[in-house]
């Protein structure tokens, strides 16, 4: 029974991440809290962003690798939002900058082999499942 309840919160996160382009995504920069938006892309659980090798992102990872990410919430009310608690690391792997590559990144990258362009491969520990129709539901690892 618990599996089966577990199984339907991982379809219910994953609906949400599908739903959803855009996230906030917080680093810890010495020992305070920085949030931006970010371009949000998943494979099942883990997140995975996009973002060039030279920003304080990544400076702010090798320091701390905890993260928090926000999902649902683009400006006007959504039914369902996820609080995520996780830990990311930085890949230059390039079959996932291949994978993730969309033309609206040639604004910052010259393609997906540029050696600027990573990925920040995040893994959740924690998930907060927030609907309008139910109390909240925690997913651990």
């Amino acid at each position: 029974m618990i599996e089966t309840k577990k199984s339907q919160l991982e379809e219910q996160i994953i609906g949400v991440l599908s739903a959803n382009q855009v996230c906030s995504f917080g680093t810890i920069d010495g020992n305070k809290p920085k949030v931006r938006y970010m371009a949000l892309f998943h494979d099942g659980l883990t997140i995975y962003l996009a973002t060039n090798k030279k920003t304080d992102k990544v400076e702010e990872l090798q320091e701390n690798p905890h993260v928090h990410i926000l999902v649902g919430y683009d400006g006007k009310a959504t039914p369902n939002i996820l609080q995520i608690q996780a830990t990311a690391k930085i890949s230059s792997d390039n079959a996932l900058r291949e994978k993730l590559w969309n033309d609206e990144m040639k604004e910052w990258f010259d393609g997906p082999h540029d050696p600027n362009y990573v990925v920040m491969d995040i893994s959740p520990s924690y998930i907060e499942y927030s609907s309008k129709d139910s109390e909240p539901q925690i997913w651990t690892k």
